[in-house]
C-alpha cells in the first residue's frame, strides 16, 4: 500500500484532536479582506491552548507549511492558495486588572477598543476601526494618528510547537509596521497584557468615533481592501534631493505618506482586471468584485516601478502574500 502524503497523514491525526474545528480545501478569499485566492490545504480554528500546542507539534511533526491567520486584512492569498496548514486563533476573552486589560489575541481589536471604553479606559482610541484582530495588529505593531499598539504592549503570550511563551515589550521588537513575531512564521500569539489609563471625560470616546467616521469615508466597510497598500517612508532615509522636493507640511513624527510618491508617479486610477487604484487616494488599491491576485501583485509591481523610475525609490508593501506567486514582470495596468 503506497504511503498516505503529509497533508493526509496530518489530517488524519488532526481529526482527532478535541475542541477543534478542522476543513479540507477551505477557500481562503473568503476570509481575506481583498476576497482574493484560492483555498488552505487544511484550516483549523481552535481556542484551546492544549489542542493549539498539539497542532503545533503535529504541523512540525509532518514537515508541513504552516500559516498563522489573524483577520485577513493586510493578506494577498495566491490564486492556487496555500498547499499547508493555515491556523485561526479563535480566543477572544479580555480580562481588567486595574489599568491594565489582557485580551486573548483572537478578539477583533474594534471590539476590544470599544470594551477599554465601556470601561472607562483610554489609550486604544487612535486605533478605532482598524478591522482585524488584536494579534494582527500586534504581529503588526498598526498604528494610525501618531499612536501604535506596541506603546502599549506589557507582554504577550504566545504558542509554539516547543511550547508556550511569554515576551515582554521590550523582546517584542516593536518598529514601524514591525515586531519580532514576523520572524517567527510557527508563532502564534495567543494573548495580550495591555497598558491603558482612567480616561478623563468624553475625549477618548469622541476622538474614536471620529476617527471611525474618517476611516469610513476613505475605506467603506464593504470595500474589498487592505487598506493602505505600501509603508510610509521614513524622511531620514530619503537622499537631501529627494527630501528636498517634499512639501514639509506633510511629514508628520519623521515620515512621508507613500500616497503622495504615487500621486506624483499617476497611480491615482490606474487598474488591472478588476483591481483599482482608488481615485481619491494612491495608496488604496481595491478589488472591484472577481479579481484575482494574480492582477493584484502585477499591479503592485508596477506601482513600485513606476515610484523607483521617478524617485529612485523602494516601496515596501504593508500587505503579506500567501502562498506561490509567479514571477516575472506583467504587462502595465490600463489608466
Amino acid at each position: 500500500m503506497a504511503p498516505l502524503n503529509p497533508l493526509e497523514e496530518l489530517h488524519r491525526q488532526l481529526s482527532a484532536l478535541p475542541r477543534l474545528e478542522l476543513q479540507k480545501e477551505a477557500p481562503l478569499h473568503a476570509l481575506t479582506r481583498f476576497a482574493l485566492g484560492g483555498p488552505a490545504a487544511l484550516l483549523l480554528r481552535t481556542a484551546d491552548e492544549e489542542t493549539l500546542f498539539r497542532a503545533l507539534q503535529a504541523i512540525r511533526d509532518y514537515r508541513v507549511p504552516l500559516f498563522i491567520l489573524g483577520g485577513g486584512t493586510n493578506l494577498v492569498v495566491s490564486d492556487r492558495g496555500f498547499r499547508g496548514a493555515v491556523i485561526s486563533w479563535q480566543a477572544e476573552a479580555t480580562e481588567r486588572q486595574g489599568p491594565e486589560r489582557t485580551a486573548d489575541a483572537g478578539i477583533p481589536l474594534q471590539r476590544l477598543v470599544e470594551e477599554c471604553l465601556e470601561d472607562g479606559l483610554a489609550g486604544l482610541e487612535s486605533l478605532a476601526g482598524i478591522p482585524g484582530t488584536l494579534g494582527g495588529a500586534v504581529f503588526g505593531n498598526a498604528g494610525a494618528y501618531g499612536s501604535t499598539i506596541g506603546e502599549r504592549v506589557l507582554e504577550v503570550g504566545t504558542m509554539e510547537a516547543g511550547g508556550p511563551g511569554r515576551w515582554s515589550r521590550a523582546e517584542c521588537g516593536f518598529a514601524y509596521r514591525h515586531s519580532r513575531f514576523k520572524s517567527r512564521p510557527g508563532c502564534v500569539l495567543t494573548r495580550v497584557r495591555l497598558r491603558l489609563e482612567p480616561a478623563c471625560g468624553k475625549e477618548p470616546r469622541e476622538q474614536a468615533e471620529k476617527i471611525i467616521r474618517l476611516r469610513r469615508e476613505k475605506f467603506p466597510d464593504d470595500m474589498r481592501c487592505a487598506g493602505s497598500i505600501f509603508k510610509n517612508l521614513l524622511a531620514a532615509n530619503l537622499t537631501p534631493d529627494t527630501l528636498a522636493a517634499v512639501p514639509p507640511e506633510i511629514i508628520r513624527e519623521g515620515k512621508i505618506p507613500a500616497a503622495w510618491f504615487l500621486e506624483k508617479a499617476g497611480a491615482r486610477g490606474l487598474g488591472r482586471g478588476a483591481l483599482q487604484v482608488a481615485a481619491y487616494h494612491a495608496n488604496l488599491v481595491y478589488n472591484r468584485g472577481g479579481g484575482t491576485a494574480a492582477d493584484l501583485a502585477a499591479l503592485i509591481r508596477h506601482l513600485k516601478q513606476r515610484v523607483r523610475d521617478l524617485f529612485g525609490l523602494e516601496l515596501e508593501e504593508e500587505v503579506r502574500y500567501v502562498g506561490d506567486f509567479p514571477a516575472g514582470e506583467s504587462s502595465a495596468p490600463t489608466a
